[in-house]
């Protein structure tokens, strides 16, 4: 029923993104006549030749804010995906991606008196026990929840998110419609292949689900917390667990200045200066630290507690979208960082191709000389004015000349630094990103590389080392009979190799000796059943060792051996 329901949905959601790039002429972007010169599937050629709008005239408005509005009329999906491409600036041309980043989450309340019946039902008894008040009229409204202030039995003063109604079966549909798109996209147009478009739209759709599961977002909420519980830095509410369930969302109510409201910031002596490196500060220690970071930290998310003006923190909310990267993908990208950071181009070239990113086919050299390239001209400024968000940009679209494969791991990451620089900077125009991470860095290289990390790591395991010390020899000798039976295997396996080689060297041989022979015999039975050699021989015996001949070279040229 829920399937059928979903085709329905999709079927009417098809329809509506049609409806929505035909109103807004999104096909006037489209570089039609290099399209129908190229490869593409001859559906898709025939589809375009006969596109009525290519004779239409060019729309007033620019393409990349046709394309904006057309994703805002779309809804939550649409907007969030948009979002994310505006911050892949290594993929898109500078006007889409600074149109793309206007998107607005914004979309009108529902209605107040049914919010509160959504959270009555869901809460059940508590409701009645637990909410003392609950405001009707939202405090902000997104498309997929909105927020109501509220008030508990023991005055505590709390925000309840709530989902929106009916929005979870929309959202997976559009998801389906972009999932199909992105594999036929993957399938028939081979330039798409290093983008691995089906990847980063399965990531995305995984992040967009679990933005509607309130529990998820309370315990990524509660991780944070805990995470800069004793830290000046950042500073996350406490969630109401027992009010929370998977469409309902109770959190502490703070009391901070948005961080883009600059005026009232100056207004309160807030230390700029100090907001923005503690803005670097924090998205370091998330990513390195921690290995737990907010991956939505756009300025609508970020407040400012300024109790203490020349100290102040970060106040973390919407805490849906959480980032997380493997140690491999950590340490490569560590590693890569200071090797910028010391303009150690040799390594970076080095650690593409360690790390899998680059073919391995590439030239070295010849890439190690294009990043110099590239990269000297922007060191050639001071660092404070260098946007390590643009110098990271122009780094990804000169490796993507060398096919560099996008990594699907690391979107959320370049979007959220992305980010954080933008903000610090807007508090702070002299902010030196990279003065303030290169310390940060190089510590934490030292720690997980350097003489105290392999202490650290023999401290850690000395129980279990301590354990095994008795039994030292009899491992050293076990170990020694193991290498010495491994030994033997692969001396046995290379011989049973060999002598497979050997055999398959002469069947070879024997098919060639075999296909020789067959021809031989079809021109020979060619030549005895032509019709002047048989009247020679006579036609009786042609016929006779013609026929003979030719089956038996037809057997020698099918036979398997």
């Amino acid at each position: 029923m829920k399937a059928r329901a979903r085709r329905h949905t999709g079927r009417g959601r098809l329809f509506a993104i049609v409806r929505s790039a035909v109103r807004h002429r999104l096909d006037a972007a489209l570089p039609t006549d290099a399209l129908i010169a190229s490869g593409v599937p001859p559906i898709l050629r025939w589809a375009l030749l006969a596109w009525p709008g290519r004779w239409l005239p060019t729309p007033r408005l620019e393409h990349a804010v046709r394309l904006r509005l057309a994703l805002e009329e779309l809804g939550p999906v649409f907007i969030k995906f948009g979002q994310l491409l505006s911050t892949r600036r290594d993929l898109l041309p500078a006007d889409y991606a600074d149109e793309l980043a206007l998107l607005q989450d914004h979309v009108p309340p529902f209605d107040g008196e049914r919010a509160q019946a959504i959270v009555a039902d869901a809460l059940g008894e508590d409701f009645a026990k637990e909410i003392k008040q609950f405001d009707l009229e939202p405090i902000a409204s997104a498309s997929i929840a909105q927020v109501h202030g509220a008030t508990l039995a023991d005055d505590a003063q709390v925000v309840v998110k709530v989902v929106r109604p009916d929005i979870e079966e929309t959202i997976r549909a559009d998801l389906d419609l972009l999932a199909q798109f992105a594999g036929w996209i993957h399938h028939h147009i081979d330039a798409s292949q290093r983008l691995h478009l089906p990847e980063v739209v399965s990531e995305y759709a995984d992040t967009v689900l679990k933005e509607l599961d309130m529990a998820q977002e309370a315990a990524n909420t509660q991780r944070l917390r805990e995470n800069f519980a004793a830290s000046k830095l950042l500073y996350v509410p406490r969630v109401h667990h027992q009010l929370t369930r998977p469409n309902v969302l109770v959190l502490e109510r703070i009391d901070g200045v948005p961080v883009g409201d600059l005026d009232k910031l100056k207004a309160c002596g807030a230390n700029l200066e100090v907001l923005a490196q503690r803005g670097v500060e924090t998205f370091f220690t998330q990513v390195f630290i921690h290995n737990f970071f907010h991956a939505d930290m756009h300025p609508g998310n970020i407040f400012v507690d300024v109790t203490d003006p020349e100290n102040p923190r970060y106040i973390a909310l919407d805490c849906a979208i959480i980032g997380q990267l493997t140690e491999r993908d950590q340490d490569y990208l560590a590693r890569n960082l200071l090797a910028f950071f010391n303009r150690d181009y040799r390594q970076v070239a080095r650690l593409h191709f360690e790390s899998g990113w680059i073919p391995q086919q590439t030239d070295e050299a010849q890439f190690e000389a294009v990043i110099r390239e590239v990269c000297d001209p922007i060191f050639a400024k001071p660092l404070s004015e260098i946007s390590f968000g643009h110098f990271l940009v122009t780094l990804l679209r000169t490796a993507a000349d060398f096919n560099m494969e996008i990594q699907p791991q690391l979107v959320l990451l370049q979007k959220t630094l992305l980010y954080i620089e933008g903000v610090g900077r807007t508090l702070y125009p002299q902010l030196d990103l990279w003065e303030t991470a290169k310390p940060f860095m190089e510590g934490w290289m030292a720690e997980r590389v350097g003489p105290l990390a392999t202490l650290r790591s023999f401290a850690d395991r000395a129980p279990e080392i301590i354990e095994h010390l008795p039994r030292l020899p009899e491992l050293i000798t076990d170990t020694s009979r193991a290498l010495r039976r491994l030994e033997s295997g692969l001396k046995e396996q290379q011989a049973v190799t060999g002598k497979l080689e050997a055999e398959l060297a002469q069947q070879q041989r024997r098919r060639r000796r075999h296909r020789l022979a067959g021809t031989v015999l079809i021109a020979l039975a060619t030549a005895l059943l032509w019709e002047p050699a048989g009247q020679v021989l006579g036609v009786s015996f042609g016929s006779v060792a013609g026929v003979a001949s030719a089956l038996a070279g037809a057997y020698l040229l099918l036979a398997k051996a």
